[in-house]
């Protein structure tokens, strides 16, 4: 089934204009509106959340305004940039979240999750890691994913806090209790339904839809039908101008998966041409395949690096078919490169007898499209004397940068995601424990190697100013080994708790 995120821009206008740099920005101290014309009148059009904070409100008179909080930033209205930049914005969605994104009016986003959710580990992540991104480039944002674009629009507006997952099936329960204007009618429309006593959504939901069409006209119970799912509403997807795209379309739709591979091979043959008459390399590919009832069936695959070779990518893209619903036939079908990379001819091996290197990048490609590209990742060190601080994440194939860990004494070869507590006992603060118990289990200790004291970081938190951790390895009766700490020196209570964890198993 399909999904769409709805994201709500609350208040994209002034996030826009906090976003520039230099002299065109704001202050960022002062409370900032936005001011256009109604009628006559100057008025506000869009506030910041300082101003919403000090009382002011969208339509509020200007003079109004600046008397209720000196020293007030205004700026003028201007709806083409606003709607430049909502575009721009769509751009950035659409490289990095999902093949089909469109600008939802003049304050919201629209995307379409089908073949997309899953690289991000599923829809709640990746709500969580749009919002994320937004909020950390400045732009305040709710999102809501729903089975229709009309019930995401209307959650996203009324119920988010900043996320809401709609769960499937149950848009008509969620849509019920929220008023009117939550189905995008028009200002006159749903002033007119309050007149005869509707209220909410519920309330028009099993009315006779033919008197309230002869009254209101087609849009009422168009747009009820599309939140209810009950209409189709396709998204037609932003598009920059530079785009790299193979479009087939067919005379007869297609629905066999042996007829829809043929032509992804067909597509790739193209698309690979386009990219090497420009010296780019793809990064992102994204499959969308238009069916007869105006819906979009959308596959997506990533690259760890710039490719062009048609047999890979065909293969990545034929692993995917089986996501693809055909419905009753797809009539078009287009393969975007919609993140490329330059991308130079190289030479394989340097002699006659030499063998290329090891390329492990097409492992990497089919295993990141299987589970998701965050599921793919190697470490790297970090300058840090904390252990659990002292390791990252970087993508699989990253650049190795010639960074290693310590090695003035041994570190374990799986580090717990958190120092466990365990009971044991020791005769005196720099003697390793006789014993130790951990889950449950007690293991005697036969042998030990330590402490190697590690110190706090005390130019990042205050608390670990005088905070020590003593460590050794050691080994029960079986064998197996250990890495223990003691949080504190074992004599001052300012060190630590002075009780012991372990943090990691040595291989």
């Amino acid at each position: 089934m399909a999904r769409v995120i709805s994201v709500f821009l609350p208040t994209w206008p002034t996030d826009r204009l906090r976003r520039k740099t230099g002299d065109a920005a704001p202050p960022a101290e002062a409370p900032l509106i936005i001011v256009g014309r109604d009628g006559n009148r100057r008025v506000v059009m869009a506030a910041d959340a300082a101003a919403r904070a000090l009382g002011l409100r969208i339509g509020m008179p200007v003079t109004k305004a600046q008397a209720l909080v000196p020293g007030l930033t205004v700026a003028p209205a201007d709806p083409r940039a606003d709607a430049a930049g909502l575009e721009r914005l769509a751009l950035w969605v659409l490289q990095r979240f999902s093949p089909i994104v469109a600008v939802d009016g003049s304050d919201g986003i629209v995307i379409d999750t089908t073949g997309a959710d899953h690289l991000h580990g599923g829809e709640a992540a990746m709500l969580d890691a749009l919002v994320g991104r937004l909020a950390f480039s400045g732009v305040a944002a709710r999102a809501a994913v729903a089975d229709t674009w009309g019930a995401a629009h209307a959650l996203a507006r009324w119920q988010a806090d900043p996320v809401f997952i709609a769960a499937p099936g149950a848009t008509e329960t969620l849509l019920a209790p929220l008023p009117l204007e939550a189905l995008r009618f028009p200002p006159t429309l749903s002033a007119g339904l309050r007149d005869l006593g509707f209220a909410r959504v519920g309330d028009l939901v099993g009315q006779p839809r033919a008197p309230l069409a002869r009254r209101f006209g087609p849009d009422l119970c168009r747009r009820l039908d599309q939140a209810l799912g009950e209409a189709s509403e396709p998204i037609t997807p932003v598009r920059p101008e530079d785009l790299i795209e193979a479009r087939r379309s067919f005379a007869e739709p297609i629905a066999a998966a042996e007829t829809i591979a043929r032509h992804i091979g067909k597509l790739v043959d193209a698309l690979c041409t386009l990219l090497e008459e420009r010296g780019l390399g793809a990064r992102r590919l994204d499959l969308l395949c238009h069916r007869i009832d105006s819906r979009i069936q959308t596959v997506r695959i990533g690259l760890a690096r710039p490719v062009r070779d048609p047999k890979r990518l065909t293969r990545l893209l034929c692993d995917k078919i089986e996501t693809i619903d055909p419905g009753l036939g797809i009539e078009i079908m287009s393969l975007v490169a919609s993140l490329a990379e330059p991308l130079a001819a190289k030479q394989v091996t340097t002699d006659l007898v030499g063998t290329p290197e090891p390329d492990l990048s097409g492992l990497i490609d089919t295993l990141a499209n299987r589970v998701g590209a965050k599921a793919i990742y190697r470490f790297a060190p970090v300058p840090s004397d904390v252990p659990e601080r002292s390791v990252c994440r970087i993508p699989a194939l990253a650049e190795d940068t010639g960074a290693g860990w310590p090695d003035h004494w041994p570190r374990p070869s799986r580090l717990l995601p958190r120092p466990e507590p365990i009971e044991t006992m020791a005769l005196l603060p720099d003697h390793p424990p006789n014993w130790i118990s951990w889950r449950g289990v007690r293991h005697q200790v036969r042998r030990a190697d330590g402490p190697e004291r590690v110190f706090g970081e005390w130019w990042k938190r205050d608390a670990e100013l005088a905070a020590v951790r003593d460590y050794f390895r050691i080994e029960n009766e079986a064998g197996a080994r250990f890495w223990i700490f003691r949080a504190g020196d074992g004599e001052d209570a300012a060190t630590g708790s002075h009780r012991w964890f372990l943090h990691g198993v040595f291989g």
